[in-house]
């Protein structure tokens, strides 16, 4: 099914003997972000370059091909950014080829080889405003499955922007660590890490957006589906920071993307409009879950309230009334639709307990996704 995923997807993935998928990709970046004044900093030594050998995946170096005392900013060595903070801030290749590289190492890990150790001798610090079960896990073994050593800040270590300014703490722990992830609540905390830090941050999600959620389910879509460009996508429930990754990734690949959510709880119009604008997907906001999700490939949900809108739970149970997804709302959909969420789930709230058990949800593959997802980006900003 990897396999499949990979030929699905565009790019040339060579196969293996054994049915896993390797190619190797530049670091090719578009778009910019946050630019930075970086101090000159030592480079580490030469980072390994995966090749193919015998039919087996193996590790070489490869010396660096700049200077360490140039005084270069580290960024600018790159064409775009250094750090995945939104999907729009990559173009359709490059998004499409890191979903790929998923593929390609997933299939390789289900093979059980363990020989591909591209993040051997880095260490990654993980940055925990807001804990999480999924995120701490998916990036913490899929770092260690491939080498590397992961460090767990929880929101009590760092307290950042309280005990410590975040630039601070930015600067600081880019000087231990090879890549950041962090996990906030303000996406504004994340825009700060980037802007000062000197190694690739990731954004494990805020109160905006949630890339790494979405690339894992456009990878679980292709590996189901087929594809995801010309998939119809309907989203049920508030406009929130999955929705808005949604969109940026609609204005990126082509796909028919619909929010379906009561009015007073649409997504940021800015965000919708920067969707549209992009002219790549068919989108659409409405208030009418049944027409919305009539001939879609994929429905999918949220929590209602998300971690610190819980005191208005009660509140939104009540505006929320009619988008719940059950068994009668998924047979509007069709025999074809898969159910989706990204979890952790509120059975018997948005979504019933018949509806996630049932053969067509795929949320625990989803679930899954987030791993190798997360290592094909990590792989990607460093250059792997």
């Amino acid at each position: 099914m990897a396999a499949i995923a990979a030929a699905a997807i565009s790019g040339g993935a060579s196969l293996l003997p054994n049915g896993a998928a390797l190619s190797s990709y530049s670091s090719e970046y578009t778009g910019g972000i946050l630019r930075r004044t970086l101090a000159p900093r030592l480079l580490p030594s030469p980072v390994p370059v995966a090749r193919l050998r015998g039919g087996r995946i193996s590790c070489r170096t490869s010396a660096p091909s700049h200077s360490a005392i140039s005084g270069t900013k580290s960024d600018e060595m790159k064409s775009g950014p250094k750090d995945f903070l939104h999907i729009n801030d990559f173009d359709k290749e490059t998004i499409l080829k890191i979903i790929n590289r998923a593929s390609e190492v997933k299939a390789l890990l289900k093979s059980g080889d363990r020989s591909f150790l591209p993040f051997k001798g880095k260490t990654m610090a993980m940055i925990f405003a807001k804990p999480s079960m999924r995120t701490r896990v998916s990036f913490e073994t899929g770092f260690f499955l491939l080498g590397g050593h992961a460090i767990y800040l929880g929101p009590d270590v760092i307290q950042m922007g309280k005990r410590e300014e975040t630039r601070d703490v930015a600067r600081v722990l880019s000087r231990y660590n090879d890549i950041l992830m962090a996990r906030v609540f303000s996406h504004q905390d994340i825009l700060d890490l980037a802007a000062y830090s000197s190694v690739p941050v990731i954004n494990g999600l805020t109160d905006y957006n949630h890339p790494c959620q979405i690339m894992a389910d456009a990878l679980t879509i292709i590996e189901h589906i087929g594809q995801l460009e010309g998939a119809k996508v309907v989203y049920v429930g508030d406009g929130n920071n999955i929705v808005h990754s949604w969109l940026l990734l609609a204005s990126v690949v082509p796909f028919h993307f619909v929010c379906a959510c009561p009015k007073g709880f649409e997504p940021d119009e800015k965000t919708v409009e920067k969707a549209r604008s992009a002219g790549v997907s068919k989108i659409e906001i409405t208030d009418d879950p049944k027409e919305a999700v009539k001939g879609a490939d994929v429905v999918y949900s949220d929590v209602w309230a998300s971690m610190g809108q819980k005191e208005e739970a009660s509140y939104r149970k009540q505006k929320f009334q009619g988008f719940q997804i059950d068994e009668a709302l998924m047979e509007i959909a069709g025999p074809k639709a898969y159910f989706m969420h990204c979890l952790p789930a509120e059975r018997g709230v948005e979504v019933t307990n018949g509806v996630i058990e049932a053969p067509n949800s795929i949320v625990f593959p989803q679930a899954e996704n987030r791993m190798h997802a997360q290592n094909a980006i990590m792989l990607h900003l460093l250059g792997l």
